[in-house]
């Protein structure tokens, strides 16, 4: 088991980490840094944009061919860490949600014809994206089986009816990619959907208020009444659909494990300077072994969840879907950032509840990380499933061919 990491892609962290010492970390300070949801403003956001894209810092996870810095996972879990030191990172870099997880899905599924029409736009940084699937009760959230909206085919169109809520970005987004019932079958009822916020039959009913900081267009809950799409616009071919959550889902549940190893970083990176330099009773609080268990603690669940979410990553890098490895990543990386933050703010006192840092809005933001793209439970559930199913062998090591003359991955477990 080789932990180096290629020589390119730490000189790529390198600038990644300059540009968000330079560039990012000041604005965090600045009110006027934030819109009236807790991101960045837009016009501040085009200027930095501009200059990550100069930098060569733009839009890695994607193919060169499609405008990207084609890197793989594993490169991609060492650079989204290193970008989200900042709150502001993953959006001046093009690796935000839900518009990361949209290209690559677009990527892997879109004729070619497709990605020039719908990808392009998002890569090119002229468009937002958003992704259409929860549905209010009875529909479908972590359970695809129970989406309700349907979308009938009418001639060379498709028209679609139902609800959908708690769609990311919507507000802001000009590209959708919707996920609707085409029929009941069980396996091949779902398809997947392409459309722009311009064409009629739709409309957005609210936008939903939230704890924590918001994306760029919010959380919003989506009404269909007729939208027309014509059948060029299916991604994947009908019944696809549920490949394409599949596609879809599993690498953006693992990057957004990558970012939020870099928030919790971030949190006790705070914590530690200020430990260092507060006093209290005659003693540094860094002197405290209190301290330094709540800080040891947090740096081991840290390193653990990178171990995670490498071998999760390195996993899809060789053609696998990792549905185990990413459950596991998701569950712990979650906790983590929630524990961390948790920490962050304890050590810091008064001054962590405040805005003087950014530790109240990381606790606010992180406690959505157990809950989106599939709460704990969800995924715990997944892994005693897999267990049942494999037994011993969901331990299993994945032997090398050569050293067993030839046996084919899997066998022998």
């Amino acid at each position: 088991m080789n932990f180096d990491i290629p020589a390119s892609t730490e000189r790529l962290r390198l600038c990644i980490a300059d540009f968000v010492e330079r560039e990012l970390l000041p604005l965090e300070d600045d009110r006027s840094s934030y819109d009236d949801h807790g991101n960045i403003v837009l016009q501040l956001l085009d200027r930095l944009r501009a200059k990550a894209r100069a930098a060569g810092l733009w839009c890695l996870q994607l193919r060169a061919a499609n405008g990207g810095g084609g890197l793989g996972k594993t490169d991609l879990a060492v650079c989204y860490e290193e970008m989200n030191r900042s709150i502001f990172g993953p959006v001046v870099f093009n690796s935000a949600a839900p518009d990361d997880g949209n290209m690559m899905v677009l990527e892997a599924l879109g004729t070619p014809e497709q990605r020039q029409r719908w990808l392009t736009p998002i890569v090119e940084g002229k468009v937002r994206s958003s992704f259409a699937m929860t549905e209010p009760h009875p529909g479908g959230g972590s359970d695809p089986s129970m989406i309700t909206t349907k979308a009938e085919r009418l001639g060379d169109d498709y028209v679609v009816s139902g609800r959908k809520w708690f769609i990311t970005g919507a507000q802001e987004a000009s590209h959708f990619i919707l996920i609707a019932r085409t029929s009941d079958d069980p396996r091949h009822g779902l398809s997947a959907f392409l459309f722009h916020k311009d064409q009629p039959g739709w409309r957005i009913l609210r936008r939903i208020e939230i704890m924590g900081p918001e994306e760029h267009g919010g959380h919003c809950e989506l009404e269909f009444d007729g939208l027309r799409i014509p059948a060029a616009d299916l991604l994947g071919g009908e019944g696809r659909g549920l490949e394409v959550t599949q596609v879809r889902l599993g690498p953006a549940r693992l990057t957004h494990c990558m970012r939020w190893l870099g928030l919790a970083k971030r949190c006790i990176e705070i914590a530690r300077a200020y430990a260092g330099e507060r006093h209290g009773f005659g003693q540094r609080l860094a002197d405290r072994e209190s301290i330094q268990l709540m800080l040891g603690d947090i740096a081991l669940r840290i390193e653990v969840g990178r171990l995670l979410v490498m071998k999760a990553a390195w996993e899809l890098d060789r053609g696998g879907f990792a549905r185990k490895e990413v459950s596991m990543a998701k569950i712990e990386v979650a906790n983590t950032l929630h524990a961390a933050a948790d920490v962050g703010i304890q050590i810091n006192g008064a001054r962590g509840y405040s805005k003087d840092t950014v530790l109240e809005w990381i606790y606010r933001y992180a406690r959505q990380a157990r809950l989106v793209d599939g709460a704990d439970e969800v995924h715990k559930m997944v892994l005693s499933r897999m267990l049942d199913k494999e037994s011993a062998g969901f331990w299993r090591w994945n032997v090398e061919a050569s050293a067993v003359g030839g046996m084919r991955h899997g066998e022998g477990s």
